[in-house]
């Protein structure tokens, strides 16, 4: 069992990542972590993810009610789309929420990171498909990834973002990071107007690969 404040650490270290590669803005992005307890560990609202400290860091049962009221801070505006992905998936203990710069031109697009380019994003993503357009901080939004997140650990967010989901904060992060890195060379690759794409036969082996070494998360085929 990860003691509370290792995994407070951990939240302000991937808070730190986000910032320092430029998948966050000011105030945007969100994290957070179901405890063994199955209440939530959160960011709170307005606060940069870049300069956490233990107490921008706040404790939410699974309906977003505050374990320790006297916080100065509130939860993260977003709680309940982190909220919405726990429901529905026991498996999920982790999630992100950011604006990298390429996937998120992608989300506002229209266009879904769904083709075979690399095999690491064949094996850690799968297709990324595009949740419908929802009001930030409104009932919409956990109604907008409930259908993709039933299916997928990660998905684009139409005109604001991308999520992420894992195991543990570093599982979730880490397919934040593939994300962008997969949607950057995808759009280099479109530039250069060519994408040589990977068949059918070798995405099958790579998604057998992907169940055969345990990577984490599911797969939209």
């Amino acid at each position: 069992m990860i003691h509370l404040q290792a995994l407070k650490g951990q939240i302000i270290e991937i808070g730190k990542r986000m910032w320092t590669r430029g998948y966050i803005a000011a105030n945007d992005g969100n994290i957070s972590v179901r405890m063994s307890d199955g209440s939530i560990l959160i960011t709170a609202a307005g606060v940069s993810k870049g300069f956490l400290e233990p107490e921008m860091i706040l404790q939410v049962d699974i309906n977003g009610k505050l374990v320790h009221p006297n916080s100065k801070y509130l939860p993260s505006s977003e709680t309940k789309m982190h909220l919405e992905a726990y429901k529905l998936r026991s498996d999920i203990k982790a999630i992100v929420h950011a604006h990298p710069p390429y996937a998120t031109s992608f989300a506002s697009s229209g266009i879904p990171l769904d083709q075979p380019l690399l095999p690491e994003s064949v094996m850690t993503l799968g297709k990324v498909m595009i949740a419908e357009f929802a009001i930030p901080s409104t009932d919409e939004v956990p109604q907008s990834i409930s259908e993709l997140i039933k299916t997928s650990d990660v998905m684009l967010l139409s005109n604001h973002g991308a999520l992420s989901a894992g195991i543990d904060l570093f599982s979730a992060y880490n397919k934040m990071e593939v994300l962008e890195h997969s949607a950057h060379i995808t759009f280099n690759s479109m530039q250069l107007g060519k994408m040589n794409l990977i068949t059918e036969e070798k995405k099958k082996i790579l998604i057998d690969l992907r169940k055969k070494f345990n990577f984490s998360g599911r797969i939209i085929e």
